[in-house]
Parts: C-alpha cells; structure tokens; sequence
C-alpha cells in the first residue's frame, strides 16, 4: 500500500465510522489492517476526512492540529439544541440581515475566540461525552468545557431565501440520509432521536407555512476543534436572532499560515482521493 493515509470525501448522513469502513471495502483493504480517522466530522457535515493506514494510526496525535476549511450555511430564525438540523428545532423570529450587517458581525469574530464546546459532540467531561451528558439530562452537574481557536478568514460568499415547504422539504432529506441506528448500546439516543427531530421541524414549518427564511452562505478558515455548529450559533445570536448550521462541508484539511491583515497560504494541504 506505501503511503500512510488516504483522503476521503464523507457524504451527509455518514458518520466517521461508515466512512472509513467504505473507504476499507472500496480499497479492499484487510480488517487486519489498522485505520483510523484524523479529526471528527458530524453526520450532517461532508467532506474531506484523513484516514490513517496501518503504524501511522500510532502516531495519530500528529496530525490533531492540522487546519481545516470549510464552507458552510447559516440558517436564520430557527434554533435547535445541536446546533444543526439533526436537532429538535424552535422558530424564532426572522431576520432578513444586509450584507454589511453579516460583514460587521463576521469581522469581529476572526482572529482567537473562545467557544463553548456543542451540547451534543463527542468532548469528554469526567470520562463520559459531552452528548451522553445532554442525553441523560444532567448539564447542570457540570461545567461546559471551550475552547480558543483561531478562525483566519471568516466570509460571507451569498445570501439567499427559501420558503417553508422547501426548507422542510431540504431537511428532511438530510435527516432522513442517516441510515436507521439499531445498535442497542446507542439506545438512548434513540436512532438521533429522528421522530422527535422531524416532529419539530414539522411544528416549525406548520407555525408559520408562509415564511421565508434566509440563508448565509460562509467559507472559513479555521483551526483545528472550531465547530461550525457553535459559530453558526454565534453568528445568529450577534445578528439578533436564532440560527443553525444549515450545511457543512470541509473543503481543505493541511497546515495554514496566517499573515495578519493579509490573506494567508495554505503551506500544506492532504489531497483529496477521489474514493
């Protein structure tokens, strides 16, 4: 096999997991074989995700800092307790911001911040992830962990509106892309708690079916553990309302260079495989 790694697209509704395991079928490679993914992506993110080969699964805490890009969608006026559309979402009022209104907010969010980690992701607290936590219902005996992280771009590409039925429409394809969970050592998730989840996209669309929503349109470049759930959060909070992210998707894994007030380079990049 020779080289140490392989970078692979993961699709939305994938986890980390099935996508290592198809990278494993598609390249026949051996169970024997050790693989192991560098750097998490949720199961409604895509794309890129670096898959160690073999003895460089050993030296997998390598490559834990490597920056990343990605290119993302906020959507305003809906909230959710994941941050994303896998959530059990609440309408909120809308907003229909101007492009130096999201600017302003964008500018002042690149350089080091500090983030809560989301409620629902995989962060360790006392031995036990963040999400089984939130499942549990029992938040309030800890303390939710940040973290700082360096956002060195942080732009506004497009703006655009959808209607109710199309984003309902939109989201449940997303949802429903994941395929069913039956392992019964994730029983208390409940299969991502997909009733509860399309019950409360379906509440938001009914509340209001003539809405317009609107949707941002971001590329980023980030250091590595910066979740675009929690920015897209932020973004909403400080444009005056509730938001989610509404797509993510990682364009570039690789190591950046930042030259402040001066557009940075990518000084090393892992290329995609095409698998």
């Amino acid at each position: 096999m020779g080289k140490p790694f392989f970078t692979i697209s993961k699709k939305v509704g994938e986890t980390p997991l099935q996508a290592l395991e198809r990278l494993r079928r598609d390249k026949k490679i051996s169970t024997q074989t050790p693989l192991a993914y560098a750097g998490r992506l949720d199961p409604m993110a895509s794309g890129q995700l670096l898959i160690l080969h073999g003895d460089e699964c050993k030296v997998q805490e390598q490559y834990h800092s490597l920056d990343k890009e990605y290119d993302f969608e906020i959507l305003l006026g809906v909230g959710s307790d994941t941050h994303d559309v896998l959530g059990i979402a609440k309408k909120y009022e809308a907003n229909h911001p101007t492009d130096l209104e999201v600017k302003h907010v964008l500018r002042k969010l690149v350089g080091k911040v500090t983030l809560p980690y989301p409620h629902f992701s995989s962060k360790t607290v006392k031995g036990k992830p963040l999400h089984m936590w939130t499942l549990e219902g029992r938040l309030s005996e800890i303390e939710i962990p940040t973290k700082t992280s360096t956002i060195h771009s942080l732009t506004l590409t497009s703006i655009r509106t959808t209607t109710a039925q199309e984003l309902l429409e939109a989201v449940r394809k997303k949802v429903d892309s994941i395929p069913p969970v039956t392992d019964p050592r994730k029983a208390l998730g409940e299969d991502f708690r997909r009733v509860d989840v399309h019950a409360s996209w379906d509440a938001v669309i009914c509340d209001a079916p003539g809405a317009t929503y609107t949707i941002l349109s971001l590329s980023c470049v980030c250091s590595s553990g910066t979740y675009m759930r929690t920015l897209a959060s932020i973004i909403g909070e400080r444009l005056g309302t509730k938001a989610l992210a509404y797509s993510i998707h990682r364009s570039r894994i690789g190591k950046y260079f930042g030259i402040p007030g001066i557009f940075g380079l990518w000084v090393q990049t892992y290329a995609k495989d095409g698998v």
